[in-house]
Order: C-alpha cells, then structure tokens, then sequence
C-alpha cells in the first residue's frame, strides 16, 4: 500500500456475490453504471464478477464486458472471481487486476459449491499461478478461504484445517489469502482468535476480511479482524449477496455501513458515504422487490458524523 492510499480499504463485491444471490439478471448498462458511480464514489477495488459458465449464473455472464469497461476507470484495481483454470485464462486475456480463487475449508461445501476437494483447489491455483507467470501479467493471485468459521453443511470447521489451506494456497503461488465467513457463523471473539493465528502464520499476505451479516454480527466482527492487523475487507452495497450451495447465507456486511463505521472511527477509506448512500437508492430501484439490508439508508447521517468524517479524511 503506497503512501497516498486510504488506510482501510472497502472492496465492493456487489456486482459479484451480491448479484449472484438474485435470480433477476440486471442489465449491463445498470452494472456499467453501477461501477462507474462506485468509482466517482471513491472505491478504488472492485469485484466486477466471475468468469463461471453463463448457464450456471446467467447474472455473471457479462464479467468479460464489466471487467473491459473497469479497466478505463484511472487507478481502479478490478478484480475477479475464477473457479478454474478456464476462468483464470479469460480474466488474464482481459486484463484483471486480481483474480479471486475460492476454496472452502468445509470438504462438504467444497464438493458442493466447486465440485472439487479443497487440496483439488489448491492444485488448481498451482496451475493458475503457472499460466499467470506463462503470460508475464502482473494479475494477482488471492486465494479466498470460505467458510472458515463453520458450514452449513457440513457444521464444524476445525481452525487447524483452515489454516492449513492458508499455507496450502500461498505454498501453491497464491500471492495472498483472505479468511470469509461465508455462512455468517462468526462472532468477534473467534474472529480475534483466527485472525490471530492466521496473521502469525502467514503475516502480511493475510490481507482480507469477508464477513456476512446473517445473525447481526457483521461489523463487529469487521472491527474484530481489523483489531489484529487486517485492513482490507469485502462489502456489499445494501447487503446483498449470500452462496447458492450454502442455505441460509444471507446478507454481506453493507458497504455504506462499513463505510459509515470506519470513518466514524477515524478511519480513512477514500470512499463518499453520500455518494454510496445515493447510488445504493439507485441499486434498490433497479432490485425493486428484491431483499436489501443494511442500516445506515434507513436511519441516516448522525449530526455528529461530519466531524469524525472530517478527522478520518
């Protein structure tokens, strides 16, 4: 992170693991729109979709066109989601910034979102990482471990195997590693303890948080994992998102209320929060019936807020 950087980085997801969750497909036009305001808005990373078979996610079949359009922004780092070898190529081809390679750390929940056991997965970044460095790109490799605090299939998942398959991923070319609660199991103080133990093996190539609002413990434990070092974090805009083959998976953290949160705290993100709040109100319209979460829309800007705004800025 250069000097100039925000301290605490926001990465939108929305367009990705929001969009996924909604069987209505929005047009490109309002995804193009969506990503051009996000970027007058401030946010400088955003996950713009996944290269995945458009008959499986017919929401994320225009990835190739959103990705093209991302790469005109000035210094926005577009990001993609790729399950495979197949995908890794298409977003190599289109100039990604980075590309997000999930395993889930739940056997159970690997075979039914990927079709794959995790230490399949990890041979597969192995192949990623050949083919990066085959083309000479620059694309970087994050190997997002999910369900790292329990499953909704399987239940339990034991931290030895999660941080295992950290050193797996990074051990396999992986340039950096991420920890999500893709089932929204965690709590604050199993996220300080993984965390913990994850920056202690890994240090700084932990560089990501993505937790679910499922059970209301969303943000706390965005503070918790950002109290062990971590900066970076995943966030929807008005909550949406979830995983298809995890039932019950509802709700990312809200980006206009982490955004809030952080620069609450005197925490500096780049990002507008008016011009989120206004492009979320936009976002709604174009989900009209769809079911949208967060906070911040409902009860709006404290009067004290523009002090602490000021102090993060």
């Amino acid at each position: 992170m250069t000097a100039s950087s925000p301290a605490t980085v926001v990465r939108e997801v929305g367009l990705r693991d929001g969009l996924q969750s909604i069987a209505r497909v929005l047009p490109t036009a309002q995804k193009i729109e969506w990503i051009t305001r996000a970027h007058a808005a401030g946010q400088r990373e955003i996950e713009v979709g996944s290269f995945v078979p458009a008959r499986l996610l017919p929401q994320l079949a225009d990835t190739a066109e959103l990705l093209a359009h991302a790469k005109t922004l000035p210094g926005l780092r577009a990001s993609v989601l790729v399950p495979n070898l197949k995908g890794a190529e298409r977003a190599l081809e289109g100039g990604a910034d980075l590309m997000v390679v999930p395993l889930s750390a739940s056997h159970a929940h690997s075979l039914a979102n990927l079709r794959k056991t995790p230490d399949e997965v990890v041979a597969e970044v192995a192949r990623i990482r050949a083919a990066r460095d085959a083309a000479g790109r620059k694309t970087l490799i994050e190997g997002g471990v999910g369900t790292a605090f329990g499953c909704t299939i399987q239940g339990e998942v034991a931290e030895s195997e999660v941080l295992r398959l950290m050193q797996a991923l990074l051990d396999a070319g992986a340039d950096h590693v991420s920890l999500a609660d893709t089932v929204g199991y965690a709590d604050p103080a199993g996220v300080s303890r993984l965390f913990e133990k994850a920056r202690h093996l890994v240090g700084e190539r932990l560089w990501c948080g993505h937790f679910h609002d499922t059970r209301g413990l969303g943000l706390a434990n965005v503070f918790a994992a950002w109290q062990s070092g971590v900066t970076r974090f995943d966030a929807c805009l008005a909550g949406i998102g979830g995983c298809p083959h995890a039932p019950g998976a509802s709700g990312n953290v809200a980006t206009e209320d982490l955004v809030f949160m952080l620069h609450s705290m005197g925490l500096p993100t780049g990002q507008d929060i008016e011009a989120l709040l206004a492009l979320r109100r936009d976002v709604a319209r174009w989900l009209a019936g769809e079911t949208l979460h967060g906070t911040l829309w409902q009860a709006g800007l404290p009067k004290t807020f523009r002090a602490a705004a000021a102090a993060a800025a």
